[in-house]
């Protein structure tokens, strides 16, 4: 069944979006407030003027828009009769996007958050091997991300954007979920000075495991870095993306690949941004359900939010909720 796609946005993971859609061989049509143009030149796709006009001619909608407008375009997919992927999160809060989850589900329509950390090869082998029992029950789990800060005005309001817990850490803090279960408490400090920006949660979840996510805005330039350990009763899993860098060709005076650049690490292979979508689009068409949900997307937001609670009142905050983690 082809169907036909409508970006909305023309940033910088909009750019991924449309170029795992356009390697899915789909149609796809961008409509954004600026840099449309530019971006189709270069990847493809068709511009349209006009959001109506972008609802008019597709059969499903991908926001990657700033956060604070997640929402309301849900919603207006949601009037206009369309399914919806919409990079997270899902909403600037969990009770916004628990408004607009129960609003898709009223209307039997599928709604599903681009949490792509679960696509990354370590991080799905990572999962695998957890429910296989490889390293028996996970006790304790620590996650780091680290990346140049983002460039935008709107990512450093906190009004607007959630900070740093809530566009950076959100990654960990879902997948942190996804191997060790429901999350009880979230206990956070954060640190600003220099330019870089900090913050540690600590997660207590409901089967007594502990994790720490740690994320950071760093300078302009600093190199893309990943790292896990999961520890369990029988074992352990590491992750280092600096002590396995991807494949790298020297072809003279050309950028070196396989550093990974601001908020986005290097992708060898197969972009995970193409392998989501590409699950997200073999459910829309009947397939099965992907690997994270709308429900998952709105527990990441409430695990955040517990955290950002934590660093006003300086104490351990209960995480609202309790959703199931596939």
């Amino acid at each position: 069944m082809s169907l036909r796609i409508g970006l909305i946005g023309a940033g910088g993971i909009a750019r991924e979006h449309l170029s795992a859609w356009r390697s899915l061989g789909v149609e796809v049509s961008v409509f954004s407030h600026a840099g449309a143009a530019g971006l189709i030149a270069e990847l493809g796709g068709t511009e349209v003027a006009t959001l109506s006009e972008l609802l008019g001619c597709a059969d499903v909608v991908d926001i990657a828009t700033p956060t604070p407008t997640h929402g309301d375009l849900a919603l207006a997919a949601l009037h206009a009769g369309l399914p919806v992927v919409c990079e997270k999160p899902l909403a600037r809060t969990a009770a916004e996007a628990e408004r607009v989850i129960e609003a898709f589900e009223a209307a039997d329509l599928p709604l599903y958050p681009g949490h792509v950390v679960r696509y990354f090869s370590e991080y799905a082998a990572a999962r695998a091997a957890v429910s296989a029992g490889a390293i028996g029950e996970v006790a304790v789990q620590r996650f780091t991300r680290t990346g140049s800060a983002p460039t935008a005005a709107w990512f450093h309001d906190d009004a607007q954007s959630g900070g740093i817990v809530l566009d950076q850490c959100l990654h960990d803090l879902d997948f942190a979920r996804w191997t060790a279960g429901e999350v009880a408490t979230a206990y956070a400090q954060e640190s600003m000075a220099g330019g870089v920006r900090s913050v540690q949660v600590l997660l207590a979840h409901r089967s007594g495991a502990l994790s720490n996510v740690c994320g950071t805005w760093a300078r302009p330039g600093t190199r893309f870095r990943t790292t896990f350990d999961i520890a369990g009763t029988g074992g352990v899993l590491t992750h280092d993306s600096a002590e396995h860098p991807l494949l790298q060709t020297d072809f003279g005076d050309q950028p070196v690949a396989g550093t990974g650049r601001g908020l986005l690490p290097a992708m060898a292979y197969e972009s995970p941004f193409q392998t989501e979508l590409g699950e997200f689009l073999a459910a829309l068409r009947g397939g099965p359900l992907p690997r994270v949900g709308a429900r998952d997307g709105l527990a990441a937001i409430r695990i955040a939010e517990a955290a950002q609670c934590s660093l006003v009142s300086g104490q351990a905050e209960p995480v609202a909720g309790t959703e199931v983690a596939r």
